[in-house]
């Protein structure tokens, strides 16, 4: 029966009573008819309570009953979370929970704490606006629990594992220590209020928070009610402190002390005070309290104890109420904590009745524990509170948590419930003015069709309270503040003020003192008794003098507010300011109002927390309690207006902008959008299912259009490789003769369709043409025939005569060479330029009748000028003549020797010119000039006699030297008329005119190579010849005119041309030349012939008849002028070599600096050149007095003193000319010669010299024809530059100046190409103005003058200023622009570093001269004038170029107005470069310190170093600072790369300068730093700049390994250091190594991810830094060694890897197994011994007799005393189980280890190891660990759950290398579990 009705009520709603199973219920049938069927959604329960169909009490009640039942504690209402405290600990709170609440929208999964967390954290970065969570409840409901899983789910989803977070919630410790205490209600009651405002920066990390405490139950310290207990610090601090400070404090246990036993209970069941205590003591260290700040708080709460142990007893003295102090040492010992003298007798007289001290002592005691409560609070926030910037621009960003006292009505309530329930007033209105007034209004005025809900509003009550005047808190105060004011007089006052109401309750008769309020969860009495005290909450006068002479540190801070500054105490203030004093009430009324403001300024989140049951027990769950709490909360209300609401609002602009995705149409309402909490959740999934559908469909664009680009590029390149591929298939088809198959076919098969298609056509005109055409061609066949005929047979027949002949007489054979010599037998063997007479003006040179014998010279052994390097044959192999013609030929042509006439050209050719020229040059063809003299009818041009051989040679290379497009050509026609030539005549014929047009020019590249190797097989003796004039050829460049008859007369022999040059000194010098000869060459042999030092102006002229012009002394070929010479005798009906042309060696110009004492080889040719040009009327004198003087010196040079008769004729007939003989008598210049000769003296060779270069400078200039293409005005546009010592001038054709310039006028030249026709141009730029002229010769004008200006410039002492310079320092000098700057050439300053010393001529001072701000004249004297007024202006300041002064401004306009930050930067740069000098040297790094430094912490620095750089290296002549320069850059980009809008400027910079070392190696770094995307952190290192200083820039870096083995490279990061390493020393994996560097005093790992020279920077530089505070000194140098070793040991198994074991495993575990780290057993210490001793000796047995000596190096040091010497000696076994050790820790976190514990990380997880026992405390692994952060030197562990997890806080110095591994091993754990 009770099932059924079980089952009944359960269908009904029905609430059975709770009962014995006898029972019987009975229903009539008037109940039965108020039934109704039960909801659906109330038969199990629904997450969101607004979906319940049963909307009303019961079914809010069974609906939180059925979730209560299956363990589902948390319940929506809309957005507001109902929570049932379990009484237990659920596993809902583990690390997984938070990561599967992060980022989710509410109601997307079931309800949770942590969804209202991850919804305050995301509104607030959604809408950045600050929130705030109100969580509410009785107590013990767990607000305080919630609190706490809120701030541990904001510190994980923040994700820093920062310090700041743990400091946080290790806040929480403390606060409960303090201010909690077990009540009757609940074990952990807050018995203060707290508002937690958590701070976030713009990324969501948390940055800081501030902690606001409100009213702490002070009066609990002295007075507990039954079965509660004192605050949990007293407790936990008398169970947990040692025993030696407890001692110290004379404490003892809990029941010893009147404080702690007055609720007759000192235990809690759900609380282990040793271990709160050692979380305690871990939350202060963690809060950066320090030592002595604990130890003075021990001793405050150790004196109130000793005082509450003060006991007083009532006597009468003097016939008055008075006090005794019974004698106890718990009043000694509290004196001595306080540190106050105060004895027995010293009691005030405000204090001797027995009533007041005990009313004073107890005040005094909450007073203390109050304001130390205060004072822990304000460290706290200290510690966490991290003030906002000065920007008012910044806008922080916070989340609130208020965790408030929970709504209280004990048995007797007191002053602290009426301001606890008055506060619990407070956030009900604020949850109803939210959830009920706002949102009604907020309809209302927006016309909304609304039905008006009901609700419990409590505001009637707060205006009783504390709103109305004359409310109960005023009347509380004004009372207080009477002296006279007793409890009685309060509470009449509150019957008469509010006892009509009906929210007041006043007592049931005049002597009761309980008086109730009707609050919102029910009335309440509240007992008047010590209300006024409480609220005056005041000190006495003696008891804060009794502070004040207090020596007690503590004591003073925490009483800070009731000290004057001055000493003076605050109560020595006049009554009336007493009396305005503050009261308790009215201060916790501002606190109150300023948190309510704080509260509406953020948007709220409410958690309501209900309490199943009064007796704490899980699975319990009260009814009518819950009803009860459910009822006054307004949640059946609140579920009522969140179902037909709209709580949630967005402006439409809002709503459009958040949910367009969504918007189906173009049109929308624009109001306020409203939302329920439903619609919001539904609205948000629908949002984020839209995003990730068009995030798909981006991503499907996006990745269609990459790899749709990744498909065409990869088909591109497959195109590409299948064309070279094809082409090479079908290339090497070609070779074995298909494609010429294929050609032959295709060929047919067009000549086919073509034939059909024209045969129509041309059928008729065929047949009528035809028959004519045939008719006379048949008739003068038949006559050509006949001629030949005969012809032929004539010839033929004498031929065989004369050769029958010659078989007669001749037996031998005939030879090759004789061949050549029978063809070329007309050819006399001669001396080239000694035929014929003496040009006119040179026939002295040659004795008259006599053919002036030359010097000999041995032209076998005289070496060629320039010996060029012979041809690698080795690669030539696959270069075949046969290879290029199937390559390159047309039609079917063959690569063989044909006999028929080739039909068209054997090579392609665009231009159809160089078709028709190649069919005009097919008559002199080898095989043309195979025939002789001979020309075969319709085979040539019409001449009327045949061509000579010369002639046909003329023919061929005229075309080649004037077309290049010809020149494959006709050597591909030469080859192949030799390939397989049978016709032994013709093919020597072929070889002769192979060898003579590689003389004259050379092929295209493209052909060069099959040249080459088709040179390699010719016959005897040509291949050499052939392949060196070949060389010569392409050395020496193409011929300008064609061969000469020498160079056919050389072919005989293969030998160089013998030509001879006559110089000025008579002598004829023979020299050996060939076909591509300069006259560069012939002047370079003819100097090193005649010893001749001062070569420059020496040129060779070549003169016929009467014409003599200049080759020069450069690259003019010598043959083309003596093929001209040939030419120009067969014009004039001459023979060719017959020509009398003659070469000589003459001095053509001088150089400014032209001195005769240096060479006197160079002054004896000019002077006999100047006599020579006396005579012959070459140089003219304007005076007869010169030609004397001239003749007297030449009288002297001759014959010295001797002054006859004859020999004075002698040198008049030497010197004067015929015409000046003729105009005065031979006796009259004898004369005149012989009274000057008597007064000369030596050196007058020189003086004719000087004479004449001064006198004659026109005529020793070298001359060029141009034509003024721009520029100023002149006569005429078309004239000659004369270019000599004194100048350039501009002559025409008659000689006459056109315009005169000085180099000092001259500022620069240079060349450019002007296109096909005008050829090349030269700009002149002048002071006069800039010349553009147009000339043939251009490139020799523009290396002319640059070579004098050069010259002029180096040897110049005078340069004018360009800019002004001022200095102070006496070593510079200062100069204004335009001033003349004479130049001191010394060894005190070279030019090479950018200085020069100089002289200021106008003030006369010297001083170093920065050499770009000064122009150098080129001139040898001092400038005029004129030349100084037009020079200061020529070189206008730019600003991209190299600067000798800082700038003053930034390059980059971002930059604008931090001058001074960017002189900090310009000025290092400038003395890194040597461009600023300095007197104090500076090293290297110091000034890439300087340099680098500011840019690696700033950002927007780094682009103006870029930029500086750059610049200091544009227009940097100087290489030592442009070297330096790009050092700095070299530097520069490995560190950071540029901006996206300079990087494009950067890489083009680098590029156009990829001649430079560093270019490319920049190029690579800058491409290494973009793909790191990750920038350094700090400067260069030493090692970077020494290495980049040597010109290295590849680092090698010592690494050592366990063992120390060598030397590897370094690379950029750590982890690519670590991998390559790896490599090179072929381990298995690098996973698990890690670099370390020692300094002398510590080891450090290096993380992975940081640059390895960042990482050696820090730690070196941090090393110095405390080496040199510590010692005193200045910068020093710190050594330091880097190493390779092992850091993490997973997955390691002896020898899966032996380089490893060797390497690493087994040195670098050896000395920590010697040190003690790992525990061993006895058995397997003697094992390792054994193994590590066979490891030394190997089993050499006569070694046993060291083990006692080397017994330290065999057994752990600790355990050497455990056994005897003897006993380590037996045999072994390996035992070595290795893990990441780290050193020992002290730990203050669990009471249970000892304080000094070692920690090991291993793949189990982390092991906490006993130092001594080596055994194992504790393993966590890795899925355990919740939470872990570190500070400068703790780090802290969270293992378990968020809420009862094990905390682990250890001290260490290496807390950064054990965050790294721990980071690195859950890392890589979860990796292997996410694979998984």
């Amino acid at each position: 029966m009770s099932s059924f009705w079980a089952c009944f009520c359960l269908l009904f709603c029905l609430e059975p009573p709770i009962t014995s199973h006898e029972d019987i219920y009975l229903i009539n049938k008037k109940k039965e008819e108020g039934f109704r069927p039960m909801h659906p959604t109330s038969v199990n329960g629904v997450d969101d309570m607004i979906r319940l169909g049963d909307l009303n009490e019961a079914g809010l009640l069974r609906n939180l009953l059925v979730r209560h039942k299956d363990g589902i504690i948390y319940t929506y209402t809309g957005s507001i979370l109902v929570a049932v405290n379990p009484y237990q600990l659920l596993p809902l709170y583990t690390t997984e929970q938070v990561h599967l609440y992060t980022d989710r929208r509410l109601g997307e999964l079931p309800p949770h704490v942590f969804a209202i967390a991850d919804s305050c954290f995301f509104n607030m970065r959604r809408n950045k606006k600050d929130q705030c969570c109100v969580i509410s409840g009785e107590s013990g409901a767990g607000k305080t629990e919630s609190t706490k899983l809120m701030l541990q789910f904001l510190a994980a989803v923040s994700g820093q594992h920062s310090w700041i977070e743990q400091q946080i919630l290790e806040a929480n410790p403390i606060l409960e220590a303090f201010g909690n205490a077990k009540t009757i209600r609940n074990d952990n009651s807050s018995r203060f209020g707290k508002y937690i405002d958590i701070n976030f920066t713009k990324g969501g990390a948390i940055e800081g928070a501030k902690i606001e405490q409100y009213l702490l139950e002070k009066s609990r310290v002295c007075r507990q009610a039954p079965e509660e207990r004192n605050y949990h610090i007293f407790y936990c601090m008398l169970m947990g402190m040692p025993a030696e400070q407890k001692k110290i404090l004379s404490l003892g246990n809990a029941s010893e002390y009147n404080y702690l036993t007055m609720g007759n209970c000192t235990s809690c069941d759900g609380r282990d005070d040793i271990k709160e205590y050692a979380h305690f003591c871990s939350a202060m260290k963690i809060l950066m309290f320090s030592e002595n700040d604990s130890w003075e708080i021990n001793k405050l709460l150790a004196a109130i104890l000793h005082l509450g142990n003060v006991h007083f007893e009532a006597t009468i003295l003097n016939n008055l109420e008075s006090c005794d102090i019974m004698t106890s040492h718990h009043f000694n010992m509290a004196v001595k904590l306080l540190e106050v003298s105060l004895s027995l007798t010293s009691i005030p007289d405000s204090m001797i009745m027995f009533a007041s001290i005990m009313l004073c002592c107890s005040v005094f005691h909450q007073a203390i524990y109050g304001r130390l409560f205060v004072w822990v609070v304000g460290k706290i926030n200290k510690a966490v509170f991290k003030p906002p910037p000065e920007d008012t621009k910044y806008v922080r960003q916070s989340i609130g948590l208020l965790d408030i006292f929970g709504f209280e009505n004990f048995n007797k309530n007191s002053f602290e419930q009426l301001c606890i329930n008055f506060a619990n007033e407070q956030l009900q209105q604020f949850f109803v003015k939210h959830v009920f007034k706002l949102e009604q209004d907020e309809y209302a005025r927006e016309n909304i069709v609304w039905k008006h809900i009901d609700y419990n509003d409590n505001q009637r009550t707060l205006d009783v309270l504390a709103n109305k005047s004359l409310n109960i808190l005023a009347l509380i105060d004004e009372e207080s503040n009477f002296p006279k004011g007793t409890d009685t007089t309060m509470i009449n006052k509150m019957n008469q003020v509010h006892g009509k109401g009906d929210v007041y309750v006043p007592p049931k008769n005049n002597h009761d003192t309980q008086f109730g309020i009707q609050h919102f969860a029910g009335v309440v009495h509240y007992d008047s008794k010590g209300f006024l005290e409480k609220n005056r909450d005041a000190l006495s006068t003696d008891l804060i003098q009794l502070v004040e002479k207090s020596s007690n540190k503590m004591l003073k801070q925490a009483f800070q507010n009731e000290l004057s500054s001055n000493g003076e105490i605050a109560s020595q203030l006049t009554v009336d300011a007493k009396k305005r004093a503050p009261t308790l009430s009215g201060q916790f009324r501002q606190s109150l109002d300023a948190l309510m403001k704080t509260l509406t300024a953020c948007q709220p989140y409410f958690i309501r927390c209900i309490k199943p049951n009064d007796f704490k027990k899980p699975m319990l769950f009260d009814r009518d309690l819950c009803m009860r709490q459910l009822r006054y909360s307004g949640m059946m209300e609140t579920i009522r207006i969140r179902k037909a609401g709209y709580p949630i609002r967005y402006t439409f602009d809002e709503f459009l902008e958040r949910y367009r995705v969504l918007l189906k149409s173009s049109l929308c309402d624009p109001k306020v959008v409203r939302r329920n909490d439903f619609h919001d959740t539904m609205l948000e999934l629908e949002r984020m299912k839209e995003l990730n559908e068009k995030a798909l469909l981006i991503q499907r664009v996006l990745r269609g259009y990459k790899y749709r680009r990744q498909f065409l590029r990869q088909r591109s390149s497959a195109l590409v490789i299948q064309k070279n591929w094809r082409g090479y298939k079908g290339r090497k088809l070609y070779r074995l003769g298909f494609a010429r198959l294929q050609a032959k076919v295709r060929a047919r098969q067009l000549q086919h369709h073509y034939q059909q298609k024209r045969v129509a056509a041309v059928r008729l005109q065929a047949q009528t043409r035809g028959y004519l055409a045939r008719k006379e061609w048949q008739r003068k066949r038949r006559a050509v025939i006949l001629l030949q005929t005969n012809t032929r047979g004539m010839l033929a027949r004498k031929q065989v005569k004369k050769m029958k002949r010659d078989a007669s007489t001749q037996s031998e054979s005939i030879t090759a060479q004789e061949m050549v010599d029978d063809i070329f037998g007309f050819l006399p063997n001669m001396v080239g330029g000694q035929e014929g007479q003496a040009p006119a003006g040179f026939k002295d040179l040659e004795k008259q009748g006599e053919r002036t014998r030359p010097e000999e010279v041995d032209l076998d052994d005289l070496p060629m000028v320039e010996d060029i390097p012979e041809e690698d044959y080795d690669d030539l192999d696959e270069y075949s003549f046969s290879k290029f013609a199937s390559m390159y030929f047309q039609g079917a042509a063959t690569p063989t020797h044909v006999r028929q006439r080739l039909r068209q050209p054997l090579l392609y050719h665009e231009d159809e010119g160089d078709v028709e020229g190649e069919e005009v040059s097919k008559p002199p063809t080898v095989q043309t000039i195979s025939e002789e003299d001979e020309i075969l009818v319709g085979e040539g041009p019409t001449l009327d006699r045949p061509m000579t051989a010369l002639e046909k040679l003329h023919s061929i290379v005229g075309y080649a030297i004037v077309r290049r497009d010809l020149r494959d050509e006709i050597y591909c026609q030469i080859c192949k008329q030799l390939q397989e030539n049978g016709n032994r005549s013709s093919f020597y014929r072929g070889w002769i005119l192979l060898s003579i047009c590689l003389g004259i020019f050379p092929p295209t590249e493209r052909f060069i190579k099959f040249l080459q190797s088709f040179i390699r097989f010719g016959p005897m003796g040509y291949a050499p010849y052939c392949a060196k004039r070949l060389r010569r050829t392409v050395a020496n460049g193409v011929r300008g005119e064609p061969p000469s008859w020498l160079e056919l007369e050389a072919t005989k022999s293969k030998k160089p041309i013998a030509v001879s040059v006559t110089l000025m000194d008579s002598r004829t010098i023979s020299l050996p030349v060939d076909s591509s000869s300069t006259s560069k060459e012939i002047c370079q042999l003819l100097s090193e012939k005649v010893s001749l030092k001062d070569t420059f102006g020496f040129s060779l002229y070549v003169a016929i008849y009467e014409k003599v012009w200049s080759l020069g002394s450069g690259r003019e070929h010598v043959m083309d002028a003596i093929s001209q010479c040939e030419q120009e005798v067969k014009r004039k009906g001459g023979q060719e070599q017959h020509a009398p042309w003659r070469l000589y060696y003459r001095k053509e110009i001088f150089t400014p600096w032209h001195d005769c004492k240096e060479d006197s080889v160079s002054t004896d040719l000019i002077y006999r050149q100047i006599i020579r040009g006396l005579r012959f009327g070459e140089y003219k004198c304007d005076k007869d007095d010169d030609i004397v003087q001239l003749s007297a010196k030449h009288f002297y040079v001759q014959h010295g003193s001797d002054c006859s008769l004859d020999n004075a004729k002698t040198v008049v007939q030497d010197c004067i000319n015929a015409s000046l003989l003729e105009a005065k008598t031979q006796d009259k210049w004898l004369q005149m010669v012989s009274t000057a000769h008597a007064q000369k003296a030596a050196g007058v060779k020189a003086e004719v010299v000087d004479y004449a270069r001064q006198k004659w400078p026109l005529f020793f200039s070298r001359f060029f024809e141009a034509a003024k293409l721009s520029g100023p005005a002149l006569p005429k546009n078309k004239f000659i530059v004369a270019i000599n010592w004194t100048g350039i001038t501009f002559l025409d054709e008659k000689e006459r100046r056109l315009l005169q310039l000085s180099y000092p006028e001259v500022t620069g030249v240079n060349t450019m190409r002007e296109g096909k026709t005008f050829g090349q141009s030269v700009s002149l730029l002048t002071l006069k103005g800039d010349f553009s002229l147009n000339a043939a010769m251009a490139g020799n004008i523009a290396e002319l003058v640059h070579m004098f200006l050069g010259g002029l410039r180096e040897r110049s002492q005078y340069a004018v200023a360009l800019q002004e310079v001022n200095q102070d320092d006496p070593t510079f000098l200062s100069f204004k622009k335009g001033e003349l700057i004479v130049l001191i050439k010394d060894d005190e300053l070279t030019v090479g570093r950018g200085w020069i010393k100089g002289k200021n001529e106008r003030t006369g001072k010297t001083g170093a001269v920065p050499i770009d701000a000064i122009l150098v004249l080129p001139t040898l004297t001092k400038p005029t004038n004129e030349v100084m007024v037009i020079s200061k202006n020529v070189a206008p300041e730019r600003l991209w170029v190299k600067s000798r002064e800082p700038i003053k401004q930034p390059l980059l306009k971002k930059l604008a107005g931090n001058s001074e930050l960017i002189l900090d930067l310009c000025l290092p740069i400038l003395k890194y470069m040597g461009d600023y000098p300095t007197k104090q040297i500076q090293s290297p790094l110091e000034l890439t310190d300087q340099i680098f430094g500011p840019a690696t912490k700033d950002e927007a620095l780094r682009d103006e170093i870029y930029c500086q750089i750059m610049k200091q290296m544009t227009s940097n002549n100087n290489r030592f600072s442009l070297e330096q320069g790009w050092q700095l850059l070299w530097l520069c980009c490995g560190l950071f790369p540029p901006s996206q809008s300079l990087l494009k400027h950067t890489q083009r910079f680098l590029e156009s300068r990829r001649r430079e070392p560093l270019a490319p190696d920049c190029l690579q770094r800058l491409q290494g730093s973009l793909r790191y995307m990750k920038p350094r952190k700090l400067p260069p290192h030493q090692v970077e700049i020494d290495a980049i200083q040597q010109n290295s820039t590849q680092i090698f870096h010592k690494v050592h390994f366990p063992n120390d083995m060598e030397e590897v490279n370094t690379s950029t990061r750590i982890r690519d250091l670590c991998q390559t390493i790896s490599t090179k020393l072929q381990l298995v994996s690098s996973d698990g190594f890690s670099i370390f560097v020692k300094t002398p005093d510590k080891v450090l790992s290096l993380n992975d991810s940081d640059y390895f020279f960042d990482s050696l920077r820090q730690i070196t530089d941090w090393s110095k830094k405390a080496k040199s505070v510590k010692e005193g000194g200045g910068p020093m140098n710190m050594s330091y060694l880097v190493f390779f070793m092992r850091k993490l040991w997973f997955n390691v198994s002896p020898g899966r890897d032996l380089e490893a074991d060797l390497i690493f495993h087994y040195p670098q575990e050896l000395p920590k197994y010697l040190r003690g780290y790992h525990r061993c057993t006895k058995e397997d210490m003697v094992n390792i011994g054994a193994l590590l001793f066979r490891v030394k000796f190997n089993n050499d047995k006569t070694q046993f007799v060291l083990i006692p000596k080397m017994l330290k190096d065999l057994v752990p040091n600790d355990m050497l005393k455990a056994m005897s010497t003897t006993d380590w000696q037996k045999p072994l076994l390996c035992f070595l189980s290795p893990k990441e050790m780290f050193d020992f820790f002290q730990q203050t976190s669990d009471p249970n280890f000892p304080d000094i514990v070692r920690i090991a990380i291993s793949k189990q997880g982390v092991s906490i190891i006993h130092p001594k026992t080596k055994d194992v405390l504790a393993t966590h692994p890795f899925n355990r660990i919740a939470n872990w952060c570190s500070g400068s030197t703790y780090f802290h562990i969270t293992v378990g759950n968020l809420v009862k997890g094990n905390k682990i806080l250890c001290e260490t110095s290496l807390v950064k290398t054990f965050i790294t591994v721990l980071f690195v091993c859950l890392f890589l754990f979860f990796l292997l579990l996410t694979c998984n």
